[in-house]
């Protein structure tokens, strides 16, 4: 379900990163990634957050106390390692863990630093944000598939716009 942006989330974002550091490392960097990390976008309510970590050492670690916090891996992707928090069943948050050799290239934030500076790309995803949730519903298509044509498109000039070469987007 995809709602009108909440101008809350940057405050529930630093409520989350807040008790991340607490259980986790008082020196991560942590961002706010994802649909909710673009103002006026249409989103799912989750916040997405990116971590950098040292390394996958550092990650397994901290995994321990951010488990016994109720972050749980529940999801399916493959390139790095992610814990989502849900309350009552409901995801309210998923934290990505980066590698710090891998932060700097994480397609999430510079997906999301390319949405906040090209409105017309924003405009380009939340319309195929909007026919994902129709296909989806219509049973043709899981949302995340639905949309990764259109991600991919806008990851690629992003990339590109910074030297980098294009690597696919999906990473389930």
């Amino acid at each position: 379900m995809l709602v009108a942006y909440d101008p809350v989330w940057p405050q529930r974002f630093e409520s989350i990163a807040a008790g991340l550091r607490d259980l986790g490392d008082p020196d991560w960097v942590i961002e706010h990634i994802g649909s909710t990390a673009v103002p006026g976008l249409r989103a799912k309510p989750v916040i997405d957050v990116a971590i950098r970590v040292v390394d996958a050492a550092e990650f397994a670690r901290h995994r321990p106390a951010l488990e016994s916090a109720g972050w749980r891996a529940e999801s399916s992707v493959r390139t790095h390692p992610v814990l989502v928090l849900s309350d009552d069943g409901t995801r309210i948050a998923i934290a990505h863990f980066f590698p710090a050799e891998e932060w700097d290239a994480a397609n999430q934030r510079i997906l999301r630093d390319w949405l906040r500076a090209h409105g017309d790309d924003a405009a380009l995803y939340a319309h195929a944000k909007c026919d994902a949730v129709a296909a989806a519903a219509r049973g043709r298509s899981s949302y995340n598939a639905a949309k990764t044509e259109v991600i991919q498109d806008i990851v690629d000039r992003a990339r590109a716009s910074l030297g980098l070469p294009s690597v696919p987007v999906s990473d389930k």
